[in-house]
């Protein structure tokens, strides 16, 4: 079986089981909301039933009540309980003879009815009647009797209007946050797919980027040779530097597969692998335009664990950043290793003298997609941090910064 075959079934593997996962946290989520609305809809009724019961409670008093004085009609006490039951009623109440047709004068034998009084006697009848109906059809009615048992009114009721608006507010609350959720589900849907889409671009940016520099290089190798090639020892020595830049090809195309995936640590020197950078740099500044001078004070005898590969992407980061941020003749770029003065690790310093920047944009470079040049997508700094942090258990940060006098970024490993 070829190495591709396997790295074609491991992604497959990675790609079903970051599926997976999307697609328990959507139904995690589901059943979330799911368990939110029925808990709204069980609260609410709770709420209702509890309403309605005293309601019911409070109409039967006063219905009770009611009976008591048709039957004593001199206990002026009773009629004070009445009067005092009768203001605590606000839901809507009428009085009806015993063959279900209203009393009148009807406005004397009603409570909280809203009823049209521009209608004639005739047409209020008919309305009230039709309400009775309706209150019949939720609740049977208290029969007041006379002390002979004869029945001389009826009580019918139903519910106040807060009760019958609290009985449709679970509906509504569910279709507003059901609008909500949809409405968010595709603005960060939206948001997502964008970003995607943003991160795959600046990823294809950042492939032209690393391999710009060693392909206008080969180009300015080939011219060499074109205008050397009588001469064996320049063509020996630009041929060496023809078969770096492949090698940097190579590097490049390992870096971008290594993305997304562990890298396997190593225990090494720190000092010939940022020296091997640096020289690689130094060799085709002029080829990039800018006259730096890289000084390097490195303790060679310091080790750490790294991804030799991608730390090397860091340090040519960093590089790169301070030669575009270098806009004078005497560019300079300092960088040292050495242990941290505090604490156990290593501590890598990288210093320019470029243009520097200030503290609202220093606190937003390692952003992806955050960049202060004409060209680029900001991806460099944030992979770089990423690389440090994730992968390597240290820290990425900018040490100091001024606008003018340049910048130093630290790196710290463990």
């Amino acid at each position: 079986m070829s190495l591709g075959t396997k790295v074609g079934r491991a992604d497959r593997v990675r790609i079903w089981r970051a599926s997976v996962t999307k697609w328990q946290l959507k139904i995690f989520l589901t059943v979330l909301g799911l368990g939110i609305m029925g808990a709204v809809l069980y609260y609410t009724k709770t709420l209702v039933d509890e309403l309605v019961a005293n309601e019911k409670r409070t109409v039967e008093l006063y219905a009770s009540l009611l009976a008591r004085s048709y039957q004593s009609t001199n206990d002026e006490d009773l009629l004070f309980y009445v009067d005092m039951t009768y203001s605590s009623i606000h839901f809507p109440v009428i009085f009806a003879d015993r063959n279900d047709d209203p009393v009148f004068p009807y406005q004397q034998f009603m409570m909280n009815v809203d009823m049209d009084t521009t209608l004639s006697v005739q047409q209020q009848k008919e309305w009230l009647r039709s309400y009775i109906q309706e209150m019949k059809r939720e609740y049977p009615p208290f029969e007041m009797v006379d002390p002979t048992g004869k029945v001389v009114q009826r009580m019918f009721y139903t519910n106040s209007a807060i009760v019958r608006r609290l009985r449709y507010m679970p509906f509504v609350e569910i279709l507003i946050v059901a609008a909500f959720i949809l409405v968010g589900y595709v603005a960060f849907s939206t948001i997502r797919r964008n970003e995607e889409s943003n991160i795959w671009v600046g990823m294809a940016k950042e492939a032209a980027h690393q391999l710009g520099t060693p392909l206008s290089s080969m180009l300015a190798w080939l011219e060499i040779l074109r205008m050397e090639r009588h001469d064996p020892h320049r063509v020996e020595e630009t041929s060496r530097e023809m078969e770096r830049d492949v090698e940097r090809l190579n590097v490049i195309a390992n870096r971008f597969a290594k993305i997304g995936s562990q890298p396997k640590l190593e225990t090494v020197a720190l000092g010939p692998v940022i020296e091997h950078v640096s020289t690689y740099f130094e060799t085709r500044l002029p080829n990039l335009g800018r006259k730096v001078t890289i000084e390097r004070k490195l303790d060679l005898t310091l080790e750490a664990n790294i991804s030799i590969e991608l730390f090397e992407w860091v340090i040519e980061n960093l590089i790169k950043n301070a030669v575009e941020a270098i806009e004078r003749h005497d560019g300079l770029i300092e960088i040292s290793l050495r242990k941290k003065i505090k604490g156990q690790g290593v501590l890598v310093v990288v210093r320019d003298n470029g243009k520097g920047m200030t503290r609202q944009i220093a606190s937003r470079i390692f952003q992806p997609g955050y960049t202060t040049k004409k060209r680029g997508w900001g991806l460099g700094l944030s992979l770089s941090r990423r690389i440090i942090e994730d992968y390597h258990g240290g820290r990425l940060f900018v040490r100091e910064t001024q606008p003018g006098h340049g910048t130093t970024f630290w790196i710290e490993l463990p």
